[in-house]
């Protein structure tokens, strides 16, 4: 089956097809780094990781770049009002990105191009477009001519036909999100002593938001390339800006599909800095929450082209689906094989069936939620037959590999290794409390029992009462 991805611009499923011989070429858009990124922001950011995954066991060879806004209104703000340059301003919420990808398990893009990185390429992108009859210079500064790109608003369906030249003005902010179509700065001039300028052959200044994503993707991937991601409040105005700029001063196709993930939902609304209704990933581990279960719920609780609810419930879910994926596994790599055994042929064929669903969904617009149900009820069918009926080690191998295969895409048991690693032991309070719940029982408190049983569970640790007395385990 060929992979097919929902196309952005066509609102229809596309096969991915590589420009290159066998190579897919992506770009993601990463953080702007004035503050920390919140959950709703790698919610995408796990999107785009599944889908890097998917396309590196369908493709040779992939190519992923995910730039670094570290130039913009919001972050020259703040480096003002703390008195810092642009470098040490951003230092710290680029280790905080790094850390907070690394404790959801996503992969590292091949290049972090940073916008400050990239000031020539922008500035020969902006003097082409000049050429070209699409960029203007006013008071200093420069703009996008919309009216100069008569495909405006494919992407979005803004009416590109509707627009009047300077009707509507001009737009100089980094961040607006009215569904209205403005000339947008390119270059934003500035005094001559501002220390957040550059001096170029278009005078003194920064770059606007857009053109710093066109002028990187462009000089690491090529003019033209395969797939280009973001969340779907990327798609206006950011991604139809950096197609008309693109295409205005390439005369080429800009890419070849537009991908977009849904919001993350906070209480009914987009989670948002600006709507002051976001958490963040170490907010989240401080209240208990288990990073496996997190990446499970953000990237299979729902498809990724539809709106997630954050709330306890789906996270709690999630937990649930990575212990019985994990109890599964453990089960497998526990069993007694007996080698004289023929190949168990039921277990190989729920294997085989297992490993087609997961691929047919995963190819069928990256359903990976789909994908996912074909798993489990292959683990339902392996867990009865494993109640009675012995395996060879060639049948235990193939119950490793899928399960090796489907996480090589979810992602999750590489986080509970690590959380069992680190948390063997319990800590003193820990151990308080399992204690003061024994005590709590023996004095038939079942109330006082049942909420240091919550405390302990927020605390990433199920308890069990069994007739030999309380166990507990940690749990992802």
């Amino acid at each position: 089956m060929t992979l097919r991805l929902h196309d952005t611009m066509t609102r229809r499923l596309q096969p991915v097809e590589p420009l290159r011989d066998q190579e897919i070429r992506l770009y993601t858009c990463g953080p702007t780094v004035w503050k920390r990124a919140h959950l709703g922001n790698f919610r995408t950011y796990i999107f785009e990781d599944v889908l890097r995954r998917w396309l590196e066991r369908r493709f040779p060879h992939v190519v992923h770049v995910m730039n670094l806004t570290d130039v913009d209104d919001r972050i020259i703000k703040n480096a003002r009002e703390h008195g810092h340059g642009l470098e040490s301003e951003t230092a710290p919420w680029i280790a905080a990105f790094y850390e907070d990808r690394d404790t959801l398990g996503i992969k590292p893009a091949h290049h972090y191009p940073r916008a400050t990185e990239y000031i020539e390429a922008m500035v020969s992108l902006i003097e082409r477009l000049e050429q070209a009859g699409a960029a203007y210079r006013s008071d200093g500064s420069y703009y996008f001519h919309i009216a100069a790109f008569p495909q405006y608003g494919r992407l979005s369906g803004t009416r590109a036909a509707d627009l009047i030249a300077g009707a509507s003005g001009r737009i100089d902010a980094d961040d607006y999100e009215k569904e209205d179509a403005r000339d947008f700065a390119l270059w934003k001039a500035v005094a001559p002593d501002d220390v957040y300028g550059w001096d170029t052959r278009l005078g003194r200044g920064r770059p606007g938001w857009h053109i710093e994503c066109s002028a990187m993707s462009m000089t690491l991937l090529g003019e033209s390339f395969d797939l280009h991601c973001g969340g779907v409040d990327n798609i206006f105005p950011h991604h139809e800006n950096e197609i008309a700029q693109s295409e205005a001063a390439t005369h080429k196709p800009f890419v070849q599909l537009w991908c977009h993930g849904a919001w993350l939902l906070m209480v009914g609304e987009k989670m948002a800095k600006r709507v002051g209704n976001v958490v963040t990933l170490p907010e989240l581990l401080e209240d208990g929450a288990q990073p496996a279960a997190l990446r499970y719920m953000l990237a299979a609780s729902t498809h990724y082209r539809k709106p997630l609810n954050y709330s306890d419930e789906p996270l709690a879910a999630s937990s649930e689906a990575v212990e019985r994926l994990v109890a599964f596994r453990d089960r497998v790599a526990e069993l007694s094989v007996v080698e004289d055994l023929e190949d168990n042929r039921t277990v190989l064929k729920a294997v085989r069936e297992a490993r087609t669903g997961f691929g047919d969904a995963m190819d069928d617009d990256l359903n990976l939620p789909e994908g996912m149900g074909a798993v489990f009820t292959a683990i339902r069918e392996l867990n009865r037959i494993l109640d009675s009926t012995p395996v060879n080690d060639a049948t235990r191998s193939a119950m490793v590999a899928l399960l090796d295969e489907v996480d090589d895409v979810l992602g999750v048991f590489p986080l509970v290794d690590r959380a069992r690693h680190s948390s063997r032991e319990l800590d003193a309070e820990e151990l308080g409390l399992l204690q003061a719940r024994v005590d709590a029982r023996a004095a038939h408190d079942w109330g006082e029992s049942d909420r240091i049983r919550r405390q302990l569970t927020e605390r990433g640790i199920a308890v069990e009462d069994t007739p030999a007395g309380q166990r507990w385990k940690r749990v992802p």
